[in-house]
C-alpha cells in the first residue's frame, strides 16, 4: 500500500483580462434592470405566453419552438410570478405581484456571458488576446445588444446559444488529444439544441456548422494517417450522433416538457384538431370525455373540418333558403343554406341515416359505419338532407352548391347519398370513430366531395363560410376532410323529442388522450403552416435598412418626460463592422487566385487561419443576414443582432491580420500612428456608446433638444414629447 505523499499542490490560472470583461457585461447588462416598471415593447407579446405557462393553460406561438419560452418562464416562476396580469400594451404599468427583476434576469445574463463567449471565441481562432479584448470592448459598447439583453426578450438568449456551439465545435475541432474532446462536441450539438429551441432563426448557424463539420469529417476520411478504419467509423458515428441525433432529440424533449406543463384548455384550442382538445383538461375535453367511440347508423353527431383555415368550423344548416336569384343575376336552387359555422351551435347537429331504413335511432345493439358504406345526413332540427346538385355554388361557381333538401316538385329529384371514405383508416373494414376518424363524404351521384370553400357568404347567408361540392377534388385536402366532434346514440324517433334531446349537453366521463408524437406533429405542422396575417408595423424595416443603420425601435416612452428606450445600433460600432467585411472580401478575393497561381503571401496556417475565421465571421454574418430577404413577414431592427454580432467579431480578425501580415514593412513610427488610429476608433465607439445612453437605459430623461441633437440620421424616430 503507497502512502500519498504530502503537501498535494493545485495551480489555478486566472485570465485577469477574462475576468474584467465578465464584470463589465454582467455591469452595463445587469444595471438597473427592474426600471422601466413597465411593459416594454415585445415584452408585451413574451408575457402573454409566460402568464398561459404560469397558468398551465395551452397555447400555440407559430414564430418559435417552446424552449425560449420556457426560459423566461423558469424566471418567472422562481420570482413566483403567479400569472396574474393583463399584457394588453406597452407602457402599462406592471403591478406589485409582477417580479420585474426575475422577469429580466435570465436574458440579461445571458447577454451578459456572450462577451466572455466572444473573447474565447477569437482566441480559439488563432487570435491574440488584445484581438479578443478588442472584441469584447465593441460588444461591451454595443448599444443595441444592450438594449435587447436588459429586457424578457430572446435574442440575447439566442445568440449566447449560437456562440457556445461554434466556441464548443472549436474546440472540439482543435483538441486532438484532449480527454475534454468529446466533451466539447457533445456541448456544441446541445447549444444547437437550444439555439433552435430559442428560435427558428438558430438554424441558419446549425446549418453553417453542420457543413463545417462536414468538411472536417471529409478530411478525417481522407487522412491516411488514421489506418484503421474501425476508428474512422466511430469519428463519424460520434459527430454524425452528437451534431444531429442528439439536437434532434432534444427539440422532441422541448415539446414533451411544453406539452406536459400546458395541459389545460385555452384560448388557442380551436386552431388544433378536436383530438387535440379533447387531450387537454376542460374546454372540449368536457364535452367529448365518455361519448361512444363508433359512429353508428342512427348517430346524432356534429362534423367539424380539419382546416382550420381561414377559422375551424362546424357544417351547419339552419332555416334559411338560397337567394332565389344572386347579386350578379345567377339563379339558385333556393334550397335550404348550408354553411360551416364556427362556433358551438344546435344547429350543427347532423343525423347519419341508413338510406334503406327509415329508423332514426340507434339499434341495439349498434350497426357502426365503416369506410365505404353510402349514408345520409339529416339535419337534427329542420329534418333536410344534406343534397348537393348540378348548380352553381354561390360563392364558387366552378363548384356545386350544397343544401338541405326540399321538395319544390319542380323536378330537382334529391340527391342525398353520400359515400364514407376514412382517409387515415388502417383496412378497407374500418369503422367510422369519433374524433379519430378523418373522413372525406363523397357524393354518390356526381363523385363530388364535400367541401370548405374558404369564402364567405353574403348578408343573406350570415357572413357564415360557404360549404361546395367539388367535382375536381384531387390529392388530401384538409378543407375537405371532415371528422365527428360531438357524439351521441340517437334515442328518439319523433322531430320534437330529438330536438329537445340535441339541446341537451353530452355525458362525460372517460378521457381520451393522444400520444405525444401524435400531439407534437400536429404541433409542429400548425406552427410551420399557420400564419397570422402579417400587418406593416410602424417600426418594420428591410434588410437593407440594417446595414446602414437608417432604422430602429422605440421601445419605451415615459408617460410624462422625455425618458424612453431606443433599441439604436452604435454607429461607430456598425460602419467599422461593414468596413471590415470589404476588407476581409478584398483580402480572400486577392490571396485565393494568387494562392492557386502558387504565390504566397502568408504562411498556409495563417491562410488556413484567415479561411476559418470567415467561416465563422463572415459566414455567420451572412447566414444569420441573407435569408431574412427571402422571408415574407414583417422584419425588425432586432432580427439582424445575432448577424450584427458575428461581424463585430470579424472587426478584430482584419485588424490583427492587416497589423501582423501587410504592416510588416511598415517603419515602427507608422505602426505606431496605426495603434494610435485603433486607439482613436475604440474612443470614437466609447463616444458614441456614452451619448446613446440615455436611449439604451432610459434614464436621465432628456430635453426636447438634447435628444434632438442625439438624431443622428433623418430617418430615427425618436420621440419627443410636446410641451
Amino acid at each position: 500500500m503507497q502512502c500519498v505523499k504530502l503537501p498535494i499542490s493545485v495551480s489555478v490560472e486566472i485570465n485577469l483580462l477574462l475576468v474584467a470583461v465578465t464584470v463589465s457585461a454582467l455591469v452595463t447588462r445587469l444595471y438597473g434592470i427592474h426600471f422601466p416598471k413597465a411593459v416594454v415593447f415585445d415584452e408585451v407579446y413574451y408575457g402573454q405566453f409566460l402568464s398561459l405557462y404560469m397558468k398551465h393553460v395551452f397555447f400555440i406561438d407559430e414564430s418559435g419552438p417552446p424552449f425560449g419560452h420556457m426560459i423566461l418562464a423558469l424566471g418567472a416562476y422562481l420570482g413566483g410570478f403567479d400569472g396574474n396580469f393583463v399584457w394588453n400594451r406597452i407602457g402599462a404599468e406592471y403591478t406589485s405581484n409582477v417580479p420585474v427583476w426575475s422577469l429580466r434576469v435570465i436574458p440579461a445574463l445571458a447577454g451578459s456571458f456572450c462577451i466572455p463567449l466572444a473573447y474565447l471565441l477569437v482566441v480559439e481562432l488563432g487570435y491574440s488576446h488584445s484581438s479578443a479584448l478588442g472584441a469584447c470592448v465593441l460588444l461591451l459598447m454595443e448599444n443595441s445588444l444592450i438594449v435587447q439583453s436588459r429586457f424578457m426578450l430572446l435574442e440575447s438568449v439566442l445568440i449566447f446559444f449560437l456562440l457556445l456551439a461554434v466556441l464548443s465545435y472549436l474546440r472540439f475541432h482543435k483538441a486532438h488529444n484532449s480527454s475534454f474532446r468529446w466533451f466539447w462536441l457533445v456541448t456544441s450539438g446541445v447549444s444547437c439544441a437550444c439555439g433552435i429551441g430559442v428560435k427558428y432563426m438558430g438554424m441558419f448557424t446549425y446549418f453553417l456548422l453542420l457543413g463545417l463539420a462536414a468538411v472536417h469529417t471529409w478530411h478525417v476520411i481522407g487522412d491516411r494517417t488514421l489506418s484503421h478504419v474501425s476508428f474512422i467509423v466511430v469519428q463519424i458515428l460520434v459527430r454524425f450522433l452528437a451534431l444531429v441525433v442528439l439536437p434532434v432529440i432534444m427539440y422532441l424533449g422541448f415539446f414533451y416538457i411544453h406539452l406536459t406543463l400546458l395541459y389545460r384548455s385555452g384560448p388557442h384550442d380551436q386552431m388544433m384538431s378536436s383530438a387535440f382538445q379533447a387531450s387537454l383538461e376542460g374546454g372540449l375535453a368536457r364535452i367529448t370525455q365518455g361519448q361512444p367511440l363508433d359512429v353508428a347508423f342512427g348517430s346524432q353527431v356534429t362534423l367539424r373540418t380539419v382546416s382550420s383555415k381561414p377559422v375551424p368550423c362546424w357544417l351547419h344548416s339552419h332555416k334559411a333558403n338560397y337567394p332565389v336569384r344572386y347579386e350578379n343575376g345567377r339563379g339558385s336552387s333556393h334550397q335550404q343554406q348550408v354553411t360551416c359555422y364556427p362556433f358551438k351551435d344546435v344547429n350543427n347537429w347532423w343525423i347519419i341515416k341508413d338510406p334503406g331504413r327509415h329508423s332514426l335511432v340507434v339499434s341495439s345493439p349498434p350497426r357502426p359505419v365503416r369506410h365505404g358504406d353510402i349514408i345520409q345526413l339529416l339535419h337534427g332540427m329542420t329534418s333536410r338532407y344534406l343534397n348537393t346538385h348540378d348548380v352553381a355554388a354561390p360563392m364558387s361557381p366552378h363548384s356545386q352548391e350544397v343544401s338541405g333538401y326540399i321538395d319544390f316538385n319542380v323536378s330537382m329529384p334529391a340527391q342525398n347519398l353520400w359515400r364514407v371514405d376514412i382517409v387515415n383508416r388502417e383496412s378497407d373494414r374500418e369503422i367510422w370513430k369519433t374524433i379519430l376518424s378523418e373522413v372525406r363524404l363523397v357524393h354518390v351521384n356526381t363523385s363530388a366531395v364535400l367541401k370548405l370553400s374558404g369564402a364567405s357568404l353574403p348578408e343573406w347567408g350570415f357572413k357564415q363560410l360557404e360549404v361546395v361540392g367539388d367535382k375536381i377534388y384531387k390529392g388530401y385536402q384538409q378543407s375537405g376532410m371532415w371528422n365527428v366532434e360531438e357524439h351521441r346514440y340517437g334515442r328518439s324517433q319523433e322531430q320534437k323529442e330529438r330536438e329537445l334531446e340535441l339541446k341537451l349537453p353530452t355525458h362525460s366521463d372517460i378521457k381520451r388522450n393522444l400520444t405525444f408524437m401524435a400531439k407534437f406533429l400536429e404541433l409542429q405542422w400548425k406552427m410551420l403552416t399557420v400564419k397570422n396575417e402579417e400587418s406593416e408595423h410602424k417600426y418594420s424595416s428591410s434588410p437593407l435598412e440594417w446595414i446602414t443603420m437608417d432604422t430602429n425601435i422605440a421601445y419605451w416612452l415615459h408617460p410624462s418626460s422625455n425618458a424612453q428606450i431606443q433599441l439604436i445600433g452604435n454607429i461607430v460600432n456598425w460602419t467599422i463592422a461593414n468596413l471590415s467585411l470589404v476588407v476581409y472580401s478584398l483580402m480572400f478575393l486577392t490571396y485565393l487566385p494568387r494562392r492557386r497561381r502558387k504565390v504566397e503571401d502568408i504562411p498556409q496556417d495563417t491562410w488556413e487561419q484567415l479561411v476559418l475565421a470567415g467561416v465563422i465571421c463572415f459566414g455567420g454574418w451572412a447566414v444569420n443576414y441573407l435569408p431574412f430577404f427571402l422571408m415574407e413577414k414583417t422584419l425588425f431592427l432586432y432580427h439582424y443582432l445575432p448577424a450584427l454580432t458575428f461581424k463585430i467579431l470579424q472587426i478584430p480578425v482584419v485588424i490583427e491580420h492587416l497589423y501582423i501580415h501587410l504592416c510588416c514593412l511598415i517603419v515602427l513610427t507608422q505602426r505606431k500612428a496605426f495603434g494610435g488610429v485603433i486607439l482613436g476608433v475604440l474612443c470614437s465607439v466609447y463616444v458614441s456608446y456614452h451619448n446613446l445612453s440615455p436611449l439604451t437605459y432610459g434614464q436621465p430623461a432628456l430635453s426636447s433638444d438634447e435628444l434632438a441633437a442625439l438624431r443622428w440620421r433623418e430617418s430615427w424616430d425618436i420621440l419627443l414629447r410636446k410641451r
